[in-house]
Parts: C-alpha cells; sequence; structure tokens
C-alpha cells in the first residue's frame, strides 16, 4: 500500500525529469571540459541518446538504474505498490533499449551506456573509451 495519494504520488512522479537530470548534466559538463563537442538528445536516431558524439560515431546513454534496471543494483527496487504495472513498464523499457540498441548498432553507431550508479567512477576512463571505440 502506498503512503500517500493517488493524487499526490502523480504529482511526484510528473516531476521526474526525462532530460537534463543530474547524473546526464554531471556527464556533459565533464566532457565538455575536456574539449569534446557533442549535440543533445539526437531526435533522429532511434532511442534519442543523450549524447551524440559525431567525430567518433559515437551515442553515449546515461541510464537511471531504477528505469532501466541496472541488474544487481540497490538503486533498482520494485516498488511495493502496483507491482504488476510496474513489472509491465519495466519489461517494456527494457525492450525498448534493447531494439534500439539493435537498430543504432545496425547504422553504424558505436553505443555507450553509463549507469548512473557507475558515473562517478567512468569518468576518468570515458574519453579513452570515446576515442578508442570500446564498447558498453
Amino acid at each position: 500500500m502506498d503512503n500517500i495519494s493517488v493524487e499526490q504520488r502523480s504529482w511526484v512522479m510528473s516531476r521526474i525529469r526525462g532530460k537534463d537530470t543530474r547524473p546526464e548534466m554531471k556527464l556533459r559538463r565533464h566532457l565538455h571540459a575536456l574539449g569534446f563537442r557533442y549535440s543533445l538528445h539526437a531526435g533522429g536516431l532511434p532511442g534519442k541518446p543523450d549524447l551524440c558524439l559525431r567525430k567518433w560515431r559515437t551515442l553515449i546513454f546515461v541510464h537511471g538504474c531504477f528505469w532501466h534496471r541496472h541488474e544487481g543494483c540497490k538503486l533498482a527496487g520494485m516498488p511495493k505498490s502496483n507491482v504488476e504495472f510496474w513489472k509491465e513498464k519495466f519489461r517494456r523499457t527494457l525492450e525498448r533499449d534493447k531494439v534500439n540498441l539493435g537498430k543504432l548498432r545496425a547504422l553504424g553507431w558505436r553505443v555507450i551506456i553509463v549507469w548512473e550508479c557507475e558515473l562517478d567512477e567512468r569518468l576518468a576512463s570515458l574519453p579513452e573509451e570515446i576515442k578508442s571505440g570500446a564498447l558498453a
């Protein structure tokens, strides 16, 4: 059972951002300071990648551990209320991620996925990962 009303829960959930999240902004500032230039949320590409580095034909997704179900992560817990709804929502998200990843790779893009919980430890190695073409 939820501790707050349906209206309150709706209001809380409506405040969750899909773009310009803290982890995404941190990554963007870091890469920009290092001289990387990118476009944001490339709408013409499947999944609208968070960062598009055309020079390296590389796309970066900053995945929230909860929403994209980072396996084994403490941030990817299952809500206690409306469990069937959440299971289906997460299943669809994972399926969509998989399909979009396949489409992007078929188009010749290299894709890097940075998980919210791993951002700080990946910041140092990410520039080399971009330049070398390592896949996530």
